[in-house]
């Protein structure tokens, strides 16, 4: 394949990516079951549905086009784990899937391509292995890879929110950004499966302080007012998890959203 048509090729795909819509639910993965995690505590694990399958055919039913899949094996133990899930929801449904947790080598990106997964979701070892980071953006295309800038205190968190670095958020994105990452998405971990809001200011000063970057918020919805405000101050897109397991938006209620604002 000549470079000019994989930038072609790949510039169709970025746009579809880009183009599916601002709701991306999670689905994360524990011993191939999904399952929530509060603060990224993995002793603070609730069971939501054995069959992640079943899950994620309900957001396509829904109308969603993305999928934000979680390996939270993978990123405890540091090599991808739960990629027979990858595959069998890759295999049956049509959702545009971003794959992360224990990707640590050249090895498990391509596990986790091979399996399906449109965009290989990176966060930790771009702060502990930058060359090898580096290294898979020329070899497999920058657009392949979503970053997640995880956060406590405006630093950055790593090896499952296990670990909190001297890495300050906005030298981080802005890095990568000049190495060629077009998405990125951010979770305050003091926010995540609390149900008691985003970080909107966070988001809103990394969204005017980077406006052409394609920036998903991540992190502590709680219901339909949080996604309209993420919206209004210039989110490209969110994820959400917890709030559609407990019952605070309804897929039907996420499935008219995707079309209004995206519209």
């Amino acid at each position: 394949m000549n470079k000019e048509f994989k930038d072609r090729i790949g510039n169709e795909a970025s746009h579809a990516i880009k183009a599916a819509g601002f709701i991306i639910p999670a689905i994360d993965i524990i011993e191939g079951k999904c399952v929530r995690l509060t603060e990224g505590d993995y002793s603070q694990k609730k069971i939501y549905n054995e069959k992640p399958l079943e899950v994620a055919k309900k957001f396509q039913d829904a109308g969603l086009m993305r999928l934000h899949l979680v390996d939270l094996d993978g990123a405890k133990e540091g090599s991808v784990r739960n990629w027979k899930v990858l595959e069998t929801i890759a295999a049956k449904t049509s959702l545009i899937i971003d794959f992360g947790g224990g990707i640590k080598s050249e090895k498990d990106v391509q596990i986790v391509f091979e399996s399906g997964a449109t965009l290989a979701t990176v966060g930790s070892v771009a702060v502990k292995n930058e060359e090898e980071f580096l290294r898979w953006l020329l070899q497999f295309g920058a657009d392949k890879f979503l970053l997640g800038a995880d956060v406590k205190n405006e630093k950055i968190a790593v090896g499952g929110w296990q670990e909190t670095t001297d890495v300050w958020v906005y030298d981080f994105i802005k890095k990568f950004i000049d190495s060629g990452v077009q998405q990125i998405f951010c979770t305050d971990v003091s926010k995540d499966g609390k149900l008691e809001g985003p970080s909107t200011e966070l988001y809103k000063n990394i969204v005017q302080k980077y406006p052409s970057l394609f920036f998903i918020a991540s992190g502590g919805v709680s219901g339909i007012n949080d996604v309209n405000l993420l919206a209004e101050i210039g989110c490209k897109a969110v994820i959400i998890g917890k709030a559609i397991y407990e019952g605070r938006i309804s897929l039907d209620e996420l499935s008219r959203l995707n079309l209004s604002i995206g519209s």
